[in-house]
């Protein structure tokens, strides 16, 4: 299996990937997904990442390292919206992106590397927990709603 950064190329498989994750199977389209994706290029250490086995993909997630003044500079990374093909789970794919994000933030310096699950999720907890991560503090959401002004 092999790790690689997206290409606008791998959006639709990307996209199929979330459909399955998502309950009501709802997605970006693919011209929606293309301008948003073009945009998140140019952040700087904001990374989509695909995992690739026998020729298709079957996971991807989201990496952004950022810098930080608080922690005496050291960054800080987050990881959002990991998914595994559904014939591909219990293969170790997870482990194995995972096992890549916090690859990458230590060799940047960071001094954590944070996810959120839903609350629903309990698999998720319990794949995460098995990789080590603890749950840690409390976060808190304001849910924006979302006007036809913010669409891409």
């Amino acid at each position: 299996m092999e790790i690689r950064p997206a290409r606008r190329e791998d959006l639709a498989a990307i996209l199929a990937l979330y459909a399955d994750l998502e309950t009501d199977g709802q997605v970006l389209d693919l011209p929606a997904a293309e301008s948003i994706f073009a945009r998140m290029q140019q952040y700087p250490n904001y990374t989509v990442y695909v995992a690739v086995a026998e020729g298709q993909i079957v996971g991807s997630f989201e990496l952004l390292i950022m810098d930080n003044l608080a922690h005496v500079g050291a960054p800080s990374g987050i990881v959002e919206d990991v998914v595994v093909h559904p014939a591909w789970r219990g293969q170790g794919i997870g482990k194995q992106m995972m096992a890549f994000a916090l690859q990458q933030c230590r060799q940047a310096g960071c001094y954590k590397l944070a996810l959120s699950s839903n609350r629903k999720r309990e698999a998720a907890h319990r794949f995460y927990e098995a990789l080590g991560f603890q749950k840690h503090g409390y976060s808190f959401v304001a849910c924006l709603e979302r006007s036809t002004a913010d669409e891409p």
